[in-house]
Order: structure tokens, then C-alpha cells, then sequence
């Protein structure tokens, strides 16, 4: 009788958690220079590393398409696991850091600099009275930015004025905050000249916009078309703070949500002029597809005045 074994077994094969993680952010960006980019690493250490991955899986992730790659069959069933091995590592994170009797919680919250301070402020607000002790680290920055920090789990949670966009390989969560009815503030000095008949003495007055890369710049700019109103644009603000401060210092009338009007006053010194009709801020709040929800996250969705997330992209 021989000595060895009937079957041979097969040496085990230890996955390369890095060489994973490369893949995965090229399958996000469909391209090796782009994910080169954003996880700041030269081109050739990304082309090397995918090479090393294929060969250990024994199959072609990327197929060439133009300029760029798309998955192969292979490459999407290795996609779909790497969603979720990435997901679960950073809930195992989340979970040890709040072990042994630490009871802070941390939410890593990403304001988009075009949704007004005072009302991320007021919406997180629902997060920092949860009976657990709660650190915000917030980081403000363009959508396309936090949703990038997002997809690498580098933020729990992004406060914005649009969803994220249907498609790509992002799986997140859009949950609609609320609508926040918007209307004109102004100065004393500069409400005095134009408080009159609202809307029509607005007619050639100075007026701070957000950029048209901002949601609410659409509506406002038909609510002007729809009433006739011809104001002077003195300004337009990528960053809804940096517009605030200059209408703090009068350079002009400007928009703000009328639920804040109290905030207004007091921090802007600023008093309403007048509504602006069917003009409103959206806000959605937008977290990453987890099988572990961060508890903070959970919280200020279910907050959210306006019910159940709109259907998952």
C-alpha cells in the first residue's frame, strides 16, 4: 500500500489584501492613471500589483475599451467580494475601536461646501443628542471629493444638495433630509433700501449667488426669470460660507433658508426680506451599502423629516 495520500492537496492560496485594494479603486475609476491619482501612487506600481493579482487568481480582471478598462466576467465577481470584504473591514474598525468600555462614538460626516453651515449644523444637531457620546470629524470639500473619501471609507456619511448619481460602482444609500423652503436676507442698511414692494424692489439690487455648479443656483435663477426680477450680481460662491460672510458685510442681498432665520440674525446679522416662492434647498444625506450601518448614520436618517431613502444606485 502506498504511503501517500489518494488526493493531493492543494497548496493554499493567501490573498494579497493590497494588490485587492488596487484593483478595487480601478474598477471604480476605470482607469489605472486615474486610480493612480487619487491613491497617489505611480502608474506603474498599480499596473505591477493587478498583474500579481491575476496571476494568483489565474484570470484577466480588465478588459481594454478605448482609453480605458471595463470588467471582465472574472473581474466583476471579484469586484462584488471586494465590496464587501472592504465594507465588513471597515465595520470590524469601527467595532474594535469601540470595544473594551470606549464609549465614544466617532462619525466622520462629509459637508459639501455648497449646502448652507447653519443648516448641516442644525441636522447633525439629531446625531450629537444620541444617548451615546458622539465625535463629529467633519470635512468639508466638492462632491465629487467626499464621494471618492466615501467610496474608500474614509467618511461615514455625506450631507449634499443632489443624490449620487445613478450607476458606477458606488453602492451607497441616498436618504432625502428635507426641503428647506429659502428666501432673501439682507442687512439692516441694505434691508432699508430694499424692503419695499417685494419682489419688485429687488430690480437692480446687489445680489450674492452660489455658482451655477450649486443645485439651488437653478431654481433661483427661474424663480428671477418667472417674476421679472433683474437684480445686480455682485457675486457668486462656490462655498455657501464664504457667501454668507460677504453678506454679513452687506455687499449684497442673499439666499438662506427661512428655517434659520433666527440663526441668520443672530450669527449674520441679517433680517429676511421676502420668500422666494418654490425655491427650496434639498438636502440628502448619503452613506455607503454596509451590512453593518454606523449607528450615528442610522440616527440621522431616521431623523430625516421627509421618511424612508429613495431607492439604492
Amino acid at each position: 500500500m502506498n504511503n501517500y495520500s489518494l488526493f493531493s492537496e492543494k497548496p493554499m492560496t493567501h490573498l494579497n489584501y493590497k494588490h485587492l485594494h488596487y484593483f478595487w479603486v480601478v474598477a471604480q475609476e476605470g482607469s489605472i492613471t486615474r486610480a493612480a491619482e487619487r491613491l497617489g501612487v505611480a502608474v506603474q506600481t498599480i499596473s505591477g500589483q493587478l498583474s500579481l493579482l491575476e496571476r494568483q487568481i489565474g484570470k484577466a480582471l480588465f478588459n481594454a475599451q478605448g482609453r480605458g478598462l471595463v470588467l471582465s466576467e472574472a473581474g466583476r465577481i471579484a469586484l462584488g467580494y471586494a465590496d464587501q470584504i472592504f465594507q465588513l473591514g471597515d465595520a470590524l474598525i469601527d467595532a474594535v475601536q469601540h470595544s473594551d468600555g470606549e464609549s465614544t462614538l466617532r462619525l466622520r460626516a462629509g459637508i459639501s461646501d455648497g449646502i448652507p453651515k447653519l443648516l448641516a449644523y442644525r441636522l447633525l444637531s439629531t446625531v450629537t443628542s444620541m444617548p451615546a457620546d458622539v465625535r463629529l470629524i467633519c470635512d468639508e470639500g466638492e462632491f465629487e471629493t467626499l464621494l471618492a473619501d466615501l467610496a474608500l471609507h474614509r467618511l461615514d456619511v455625506v450631507l449634499t444638495d443632489r443624490p449620487a448619481p445613478v450607476g458606477g460602482n458606488l453602492k451607497v444609500f441616498n436618504t432625502r433630509l428635507g426641503e428647506f423652503a429659502t428666501g432673501l436676507f439682507a442687512t439692516q442698511a441694505l434691508a432699508g433700501q430694499y424692503q419695499g414692494e417685494f419682489p419688485a424692489s429687488l430690480n437692480g439690487a446687489p445680489m450674492l449667488l452660489p455658482t451655477r455648479h450649486n443645485a439651488l443656483r437653478g431654481r433661483i435663477d427661474r424663480w428671477l426669470e418667472q417674476t421679472g426680477i433683474r437684480p445686480k450680481i455682485v457675486g457668486e460662491f462656490e462655498d455657501s460660507a464664504l457667501l454668507t460672510t460677504f453678506g454679513r458685510g452687506g455687499l449684497g442681498i442673499f439666499p438662506a433658508p427661512f428655517a434659520l432665520a433666527d440663526q441668520v440674525a443672530a450669527q449674520l446679522d441679517a433680517q429676511p426680506l421676502g420668500a422666494m416662492t418654490g425655491v427650496s434647498e434639498h438636502i440628502y444625506a448619503i452613506s455607503s451599502e454596509r451590512r453593518i450601518r454606523h449607528p450615528a448614520v442610522e440616527a440621522l436618517c431616521a431623523a430625516a423629516p421627509l421618511g424612508a431613502p429613495e431607492p439604492r444606485v
